[in-house]
């Protein structure tokens, strides 16, 4: 969790691949991302289909293989924009701490956003007042 961005999710050369994968949005083979990683290090074939199977069976990016025994070729293409996967893995983690630690997440929450971004807190207050405002609609249905 010290990490920074995409990379508090997914290892470094995940991280790496990823990023080359939404920046492309096509369909992309191991030799590809091996070219366009090259210029900041030199990993082997294996390593980065590995990495790449590995993103596929987390359901990262989808898989498409075609022809038989040396002329087997893999393409690989994001699921999800760069948004939507840390949209998705953001709400993972809050659901999982919410789920472990309930009310002292959401203290350290607010003493946070209190403390970071005064008016992100002003935002807090306004989203809770609506989903306020949708449960009491919700629980009141005339009969």
């Amino acid at each position: 969790m010290q990490e920074e961005g995409v990379n508090r999710f997914l290892g470094s050369l995940e991280s790496m691949i990823m990023e080359l994968m939404w920046e492309s949005g096509e369909w992309l083979n191991v030799q590809q991302l091996r070219e366009s990683l090259k210029s900041e290090h030199v990993y082997s074939v294996n390593t980065i289909m590995t990495v790449l199977n590995r993103l596929s069976d987390k359901g990262i990016l989808d898989k498409l293989a075609s022809g038989r025994g040396r002329n087997k070729l893999a393409q690989f293409k994001v699921v999800a924009t760069r948004q939507d996967f840390i949209m998705q893995q953001t709400r993972n983690v809050t659901e999982g701490l919410i789920k472990d630690f309930g009310e002292v997440v959401v203290a350290h929450m607010i003493d946070v956003v209190e403390e970071l971004d005064p008016d992100l807190l002003r935002k807090v207050e306004q989203m809770l007042h609506e989903a306020k405002m949708r449960n009491s609609d919700e629980n009141f249905k005339p009969s």
